[in-house]
């Protein structure tokens, strides 16, 4: 599992010119699930995030988590975070999970972070989606699960 964390001041996601989700301060965490992925990376996965201190306190350091901000989470399903572009021009993607496979785990994603008490929004899973954001800081930050 692989999740790309950016730092919001507003985010949102849009099917078919509609909103579908939107966050105010937060993350907008675009996620790929592998084929060896299974639930038992998720709680991990989010715990690390959900304690992860990159919002600033009172002096601009980071020093807070998502939930000692009270933000919100925008949970992206992503499977190109699984790209091999190691050989030729065109990506494969034979590392991503089938989707029957991914959309459970980023459903389950979405609850466990959830159940912190965090509002989390979400695109809609295999739809082509445009995501809207304002990176704040900018701070972008790269999470695999054999890191966590």
């Amino acid at each position: 599992m692989r999740a790309l964390l950016q730092r919001v001041t507003h985010a949102s996601v849009t099917v078919d010119e509609r909103i579908v989700g939107q966050i105010d301060q937060g993350l907008l965490i675009l996620l790929g699930v592998g084929q060896d992925d299974s639930e038992a990376q998720i709680k991990p996965m989010v715990d690390k995030i959900v304690h992860l201190r990159i919002f600033g306190d009172d002096e601009g350091k980071m020093n807070r988590s998502l939930l000692d901000i009270n933000g919100a989470a925008l949970v992206v399903s992503q499977f190109t975070l699984y790209a091999d572009t190691r050989r030729g021009r065109r990506p494969s993607f034979t590392n991503a999970a089938p989707p029957a496979t991914a959309e459970p785990l980023v459903e389950r994603f979405k609850e466990a972070i959830s159940s912190h008490g965090i509002q989390v929004a979400g695109g809609i899973f295999g739809a082509h989606m445009q995501v809207s954001l304002l990176n704040d800081g900018p701070v972008t930050i790269w999470l695999d699960n054999k890191d966590v």
